[in-house]
């Protein structure tokens, strides 16, 4: 007889991974899935670009295994879904990679290295780990085509991006402008406000902070009444007060002159801070101190406030500079400088003062803030700057992170503005110890040396506290940004930076955002939203090396400029300034470019990167020389201008786009840290160039931490290697972990026991439940072939199963199309688990057993099939490989579909002609009473195997009696009871009480709550039964009605003698757990076929073997064995049964306080 089912020896979802990748490859079903949706509808997905200068680690496989979800599914139900893969090759990553790999610097670029040699190394480094990525996407059966990736330095690529920017640039949303911006001296370039805002760039940083003295000059007359007068203010970074030039002040705040002493030195003062912040300065307790009592030393410090003032009220006073390095210039439209002491170091005001923390007075370096150079501008404050060699203004700190040495100073500068003695001692100091090439070693930064070596805040807080300038000096933990490549800090730093104004187009890209379906809702108008609203303009500028260099071109007196937006014009615009004689000859000529053929081999004959591109000089409409401005673009732009750059938009597939045959997408899928990354650039380069939106749908999904929930790392060793993983589990368990332990937006607390707990659970059940199908099936021959049993014509209990199948088929298809992954899974794990096999087949195994093969087991077996083939169906888009294996075992016996593969079946359709449910919620009934009465008799440790008298159910109503008599004898059958009785639920039988939820209670209650829970506590059974019945109960208290609602209390009934109790929500069960001498041995009879049964199993009987059965004679059972010996036979399929005193080679089996043995031989 042949085995038209395949049966399986062993669950090894390692290997079912490997034998299914091996059938896909061969039968090319990849490609298969979109060739034979040819002509169907598109469903358009966009594939966020990795960089592969670095190794895939385990949340990519959470990050695919999303995005690979929603396609398979979309495929399966009629979609033709094209996946373009995509590698991210410029930026940070690789050019921090590449820097650490040859052992330089940014400063080394151009000198020891040239920056073609430069470049080339990150061409080369930055596809360093494509094999792996490629393996990983491989085996973990993420289905994207990696044969025709889009690359981001591809030179047809980065004319798309020229292409962009030119539209940006036409619509006057391009523009250069000097300002203070958030600048990584560790990473060389400055950042963009999304940049600064990927999760975990704003850390808590324990930083030395100083309340600075600033000591007045023309003081109002009660602040020079007590020793010298003074303005207190506080700063998290005193690196930055050789740099001050000004303090600010509130408009509408209040602040006080205090006479008291210095804490450190003794000395008298008057000193002037904001009213609301007096007590976090001094101790309340030492307000009555007497100021002539106070000796040096003394804890307590007297102080007594002499004047209070509102802001306005101290503009304009003047202080004397509080670290005179440095004089501050002025610097006109030339170029020229002068010195500017004069209309510096004054008060003025700021409205974004506060007295959240601090004095309530700013210091302002104008040169490292964006409020502080806004508000200085404005009061005519001049920054204090320096002046290099070239006549560059510069702030006190270089490029590096270091204070200027004076030799890279103006000689002229160094003489009329420089107190050399003073600055000397701190040239070339790093402002924070990160920056400090000492502490970077091999390219690793060693965070705790730094931190544990003194900084040069300590340095500049020590000199002033010795010079009497500090009047507290104290650690303080504050939030600060941290560059998202280097983790290093960033400085705010002014430079000439090329912006895109996003503002302008801020209140469209909002509009546009709320037609987006964001899961979850709350990142939208939460985390994305918020960010939108608060939108600045983007620096584009980056001053770097290996990225798509900003095609602008200017003449060196900033007069003329020129935006290339595509090769073809700027070979025109070369063949001009060859013409005018700026350039010898046109390099894209000389190397046969032709313009216009848009293929691969023309475009590989020129490069478009540095230094190449800055060798190209073009001629202005006035016959002027124009250079490219140096920068390159943010990386963010690249990606996020992928929906166009892919096709070679609109050069190429003009009519793709532009038909929206391949845009917007309906969905992208990456994690929370693209919000304001890839998420932001794709809305925002849509929405500024296109007026559209990019994406119709997106999940942001959250982070992958481990098992106790801190972030991985290779610092704490806690990662997990996804290869080893997959070759371990399988990718099947590992996906189905990640998808249904928690929803994809929610953090991931990554553990391994959890994927060993899915293989067991769910596959290992579903493998069982297909074990037990295929033995039966092959035994009895069964195909298929015959036509359906009708519904009306099967057992009840299988038109259950296919009806809570067919609300499975709705409920997971809902939830796919809704992007709901992780309620499918756990749908389809509770139908596997709870329905199909502890329920279904563990009620029907004797239909499957020997006899005829009657209509009734032709019943079962199509039920059966028909639920593992639909399951198979419903999980393949997660679970991928054991689902197609699955999928195949069946079809390839049955010949029901002739797809290779289940990704190329149809998607399940439900039939609402099938379901019932009033019969679901009947036999829900008979899951939920069963449930709770073996949880019973777990509590006093009676095996279901010992029957038992009774059940006794108060019901509340006739609908609840209805249900469960109309499946009272299922009930009986599985939990082994002889009878179930019905009792009104307030005929007095059960004794119930109701306990108060205080979590939901409380906020409802507020104050009465303990009134109202010993109100609760004393309800009657009448009032309970009410409460049960209706769902509310108005109680009164005080005189005053109180409505309690059943969800909010736990309704209980206490044991009663020779009864134990159960309660669930409106369902209570009370079971009669006496076990009479009848009882007992009907339970013996049940043990001794379970036992038997295990015997036959282990010694390799075939299923249909028959057998003789010799029992060791026992007081203790041979009456059962003598009254059940039939029964006994039966079950075991046994032709007789013998009692003897002796059992030869017996087998022994051992009950609670005996023992027997037994010998079991085929006949």
């Amino acid at each position: 007889m042949s085995k038209k089912f395949a049966e399986h020896s062993q669950l090894n979802l390692s290997q079912v991974n490997k034998d299914v990748l091996k059938k896909w490859d061969e039968n090319d079903v990849f490609a298969k899935s979109m060739t034979e949706r040819e002509g169907c509808p598109s469903f358009v997905f966009y594939e966020g670009p990795p960089s592969a200068n670095g190794m895939p680690g385990i949340h990519h496989v959470m990050a695919r295994t999303i995005k690979d979800t929603f396609c398979r599914y979309k495929t399966m139900k009629g979609f033709q879904v094209k996946r373009k893969a995509g590698w991210d090759t410029h930026g940070l990553p690789v050019e921090l990679g590449v820097e650490k790999a040859l052992h330089i610097t940014k400063e080394d670029i151009g000198k020891t290295i040239s920056v073609a040699e430069y470049n080339a190394a990150c061409r080369k480094d930055v596809m360093k780990f494509t094999k792996e990525w490629t393996d990983l996407t491989h085996k973990m059966g993420y289905w994207v085509d990696l044969e025709n990736p889009y690359i981001t330095y591809d030179n047809r690529y980065i004319e798309t991006l020229w292409w962009l920017l030119k539209q940006l640039y036409n619509k006057g949303l391009l523009y250069k402008g000097y300002t203070i911006q958030p600048y990584s001296p560790a990473a060389g370039t400055g950042l963009s406000s999304h940049e600064l805002n990927q999760p975990g760039c704003y850390r808590d940083v324990k930083d030395i902070t100083v309340v600075g003295q600033f000591k007045m000059k023309n003081p109002k007359p009660e602040m020079a009444e007590w020793g010298t007068p003074y303005f207190l203010a506080w700063t998290t970074t005193p690196w930055t007060l050789p740099s001050n030039t000004a303090l600010c002040v509130g408009p509408k705040i209040d602040y006080v002159a205090v006479q008291t002493y210095n804490g450190y030195t003794g000395e008298k003062m008057t000193v002037v801070l904001a009213k609301a912040l007096l007590y976090t300065h001094f101790n309340k307790k030492a307000e009555e101190l007497a100021l002539e009592d106070y000796k040096p030393g003394d804890k307590l410090i007297p102080f007594k406030v002499v004047g209070e003032y509102k802001g306005p009220d101290l503009v304009g006073m003047e202080y004397e500079q509080l670290i005179p390095w440095v004089k501050p210039v002025t610097v006109d439209e030339n170029g020229k400088w002068q010195e500017a002491a004069g209309q510096a170091f004054r008060v003025i005001l700021g409205d974004y003062v506060t007295t959240e923390d601090g004095t309530g007075i700013v210091h302002i370096a104008p040169t490292f803030g964006a409020d502080d150079a806004f508000v200085a501008r404005a009061a005519g404050i001049p920054s204090l700057f320096m002046i290099n060699k070239k006549g560059e203004t510069r702030p006190m700190v270089d490029l590096t992170g270091k204070f200027y040495l004076l030799d890279e100073l103006d000689e002229t500068f160094v003489k009329e503005c420089v107190d050399v003695e003073k600055y000397k001692e701190y040239q070339g100091r790093w402002v924070k110890n990160a920056y400090d090439p000492q502490f970077t070693v091999d390219g690793k930064y060693d965070e705790k040396a730094a931190a544990a070596a003194e900084s040069l805040d300590i340095y500049i807080c020590m000199m002033m506290k010795a010079g009497n300038k500090a009047f507290k000096i104290e650690k303080h933990v504050h939030n600060y940004p941290h560059c998202w490549r280097t983790d290093k800090p960033v400085l705010y730093y002014p430079l000439d930076s090329w912006f895109i104004r996003s503002t302008a187009c801020k209140d469209r890209m909002i509009e546009l955002n709320k037609t987006i379906n964001w899961k979850p809702e709350s990142t939208g108008t939460g985390r994305f939203g918020k960010w939108l609203e608060n939108l600045n303009d983007w620096n584009l500028s980056r001053s770097r090396y290996w990225g798509t260099p900003l095609p602008i071109w200017r003449t060196e007196d900033n007069s003329e400029e020129i935006c290339i937006g595509s090769v073809e014009e700027l070979y025109n615009e070369i063949e001009k300034s060859v013409a005018a004689g700026f350039m010898k000859s046109n390099p894209y000529k000389d190397k046969g470019f032709v313009p216009g053929e848009y293929n691969g081999e023309n475009y590989d004959k020129i490069d478009l990167h540095r230094p190449y591109v800055d060798d190209i000089i073009l001629v202005s409409k006035d016959g002027k020389p124009m250079k490219r401005e140096a920068d390159l673009i943010d990386v963010w732009f690249d990606s996020g201008a992928m929906p166009y750059a892919q096709i070679h938009y609109p050069f190429e597939n003009k009519e793709l786009l532009d038909s929206h045959q391949v845009y917007p997408a309906d969905f992208i899928a990456e994690g929370v840290d693209q919000t304001r990354g890839w998420f932001f650039t794709l809305h925002a380069i849509a929405s500024m160039v296109f007026d559209t939106i990019s994406y119709k749908a997106v999940i942001s999904n959250g982070l992958v931490l481990d098992k106790n929930g801190n972030k991985m790392s290779k610092r704490l060793g806690n990662g997990v290697d996804p290869f080893s993983t997959i070759e371990k589990y399988g990718s099947d368990p590992l996906r189905w972990y990640m998808i249904t332990n928690s929803s994809p937006w929610d953090n991931l607390k990554f553990d391994v026991d959890g994927i060993e707990e899915v293989r067991r659970k769910f596959f290992g059940t579903l493998y069982n439940t297909y074990s037990f199908f295929s033995l039966y099936a092959n035994v009895d021959g069964f195909e298929y072939k015959e036509a359906d049993v009708p519904m009306a014509e099967r057992p009840e209990i299988d038109r259950w199963i296919l009806s809570v199948l067919n609300t499975l088929v709705k409920e997971v298809d809902t939830c796919y199309s809704e992007y709901e992954p992780t309620k499918a899974g756990r749908l389809i794990s509770d139908f596997v688990n709870d329905n199909l096999s502890n329920w279904y087949v563990r009620l029907n195994r004797k239909r499957f057993w020997g006899g005829e093969f009657t209509q009734d087991k032709l019943s079962a077996y199509q039920t059966l099939y028909t639920c593992l083939e639909t399951v198979a169906k419903l999980m393949s888009p997660i679970a991928p490989f054991y689902a197609d294996k699955l999928y195949m075992d069946l079809v390839t016996a049955t010949g029901r579909d002739n797809v290779v593969s289940v990704h190329l079946a149809k998607f399940p359709e439900y039939k609402e002609e099938m379901i019932d449910k009033e019969l679901e919620v009947r036999m829900q009934m008979a899951q939920d009473v069963t449930s709770m009465v073996l949880a019973l008799r777990r509590k006093v440790n009676i095996k279901v195997r010992q029957p038992l008298q009774c059940i006794m159910i108060p019901v509340v109503d006739e609908e609840q009696r209805a249900h469960i008599e109309a499946v009272k004898a299922l009930i009986m059958s599985e939990v082994n009871v002889k009878d179930i009785k019905f009792v009104d639920g307030a005929a007095g039988v059960l004794v119930k009480k109701v306990k108060c939820d205080f979590k939901k209670m409380g906020p409802k209650f507020g104050k009465q709550m303990k009134a109202v829970a010993a109100a609760v506590a004393e309800m009657s059974q009448d009032a309970i039964a009410e409460l049960e019945k209706n769902g509310s109960y108005t109680l009164q208290l005080n005189g005053t009605d109180v409505l309690v609602e059943a969800t909010d209390v736990e309704i209980f009934s206490e044991d009663i003698p020779g009864w134990l109790v159960a309660n669930e929500g409106k369902l209570t069960v009370a079971l009669d757990v006496t076990v009479t001498e009848e009882l007992r041995r009907e339970g013996i009879a049940r043990e001794l076929v379970n036992r038997i049964q295990n015997i036959r199993k282990s010694s390799g009987l075939e299923i249909t073997d028959k057998i003789k059965i010799t029992l060791s004679k026992n007081q203790q059972t041979d009456d059962a064995v003598n009254e059940y010996k039939d029964y006994i036979c039966n079950q075991v399929l046994g032709t007789s049964l013998t009692l003897t005193d002796e059992v030869e080679n017996g087998t022994e089996l051992n009950f609670d306080d005996f023992s027997l043995y037994v010998s079991v031989v085929k006949e």
